[in-house]
């Protein structure tokens, strides 16, 4: 399974989104996009668009943002997509 976050150092809610994957002991690729300003454009296409950080894929699939992320959590499907995708 391939986890990949795309992530700014100073975003809060990478920040959570990040904490919510470390305390489910779910590793994870990083990508700074202040480190590689060229990836941005990459992240948009692949998150049909979306251009806010975090946004967070799932074995080369859109998984979704942060807000998206606790919600899959508090609900109970987080863990079963997870587990789908091992």
């Amino acid at each position: 399974m391939i986890i990949e976050i795309y992530t700014k150092p100073t975003c809060p809610y990478c920040h959570r989104a990040k904490e919510l994957l470390l305390k489910k002991s779910i590793k994870f690729q990083e990508y700074d996009l202040i480190q590689s300003p060229e990836l941005r454009d990459l992240m948009i296409e692949r998150a049909g668009g979306l251009n806010t950080v975090p946004q967070i894929f799932i074995n080369n699939k859109y998984l979704s943002d942060c807000d998206g992320l606790y919600i899959l959590e508090n609900t109970g499907k987080l863990d079963k997509i997870i587990e789908e995708n091992k």
